[in-house]
C-alpha cells in the first residue's frame, strides 16, 4: 500500500514537472508577442504567443484548433500585436491549409529549437491552425 502511494506521488510530482516545463519552454522562447483579441462582449484578451515571418506577414499558430483566442479573432479579426516596443493592428487571418501549417511549423521549430520540440508534445501537430497578419 506505501508503495503504491509513494508511486502515486512520483508519478504526480513526474506530471507537474513535465507541466511547468512545457510552460517554461513556451516562454523561454526566442520572440514572444503579445495579442490582444476583443471578446464578444468587448472585453479584452491578451495572449502571449511566438511568432514568425514567412512571405511578407507574420504569422502565429494556435496549437489546437479551439482556443479561445483563435476562436475570438474568427468572430473579430482586429487584433493588436505587442511587438518589441510597438502595438500594430492586424486583421488576424486563421490558414487551415496544410502546406501552410508545415511550412509554419517548420519556421517555429527554426526559430525556437528545442522549446517547440518540447511544447510540440503536448499537442497534435496536424490539428495546428497557422494565423497570418495582414495589416488592416
Amino acid at each position: 500500500m506505501k508503495k503504491a502511494a509513494a508511486l502515486g506521488g512520483i508519478l504526480a510530482a513526474a506530471a507537474l514537472l513535465f507541466v511547468i516545463s512545457v510552460l517554461a519552454a513556451s516562454e523561454g522562447g526566442e520572440e514572444i508577442v503579445t495579442l490582444t483579441t476583443v471578446e464578444s462582449d468587448g472585453s479584452e484578451l491578451a495572449t502571449r504567443l511566438w511568432i514568425v515571418d514567412d512571405g511578407g506577414f507574420a504569422w502565429l499558430r494556435s496549437g489546437m484548433p479551439d482556443t479561445r483566442w483563435l476562436r475570438q479573432i474568427e468572430s473579430i479579426p482586429e487584433v493588436v500585436v505587442e511587438r518589441g516596443d510597438e502595438a500594430i493592428r492586424h486583421r488576424a487571418v486563421p490558414v487551415r491549409d496544410s502546406k501552410v501549417r508545415d511550412r509554419i511549423h517548420s519556421l517555429m521549430r527554426n526559430k525556437y529549437g528545442w522549446a517547440d520540440r518540447w511544447v510540440s508534445l503536448i499537442r497534435d501537430g496536424t490539428q495546428s491552425v497557422a494565423v497570418r497578419l495582414e495589416s488592416p
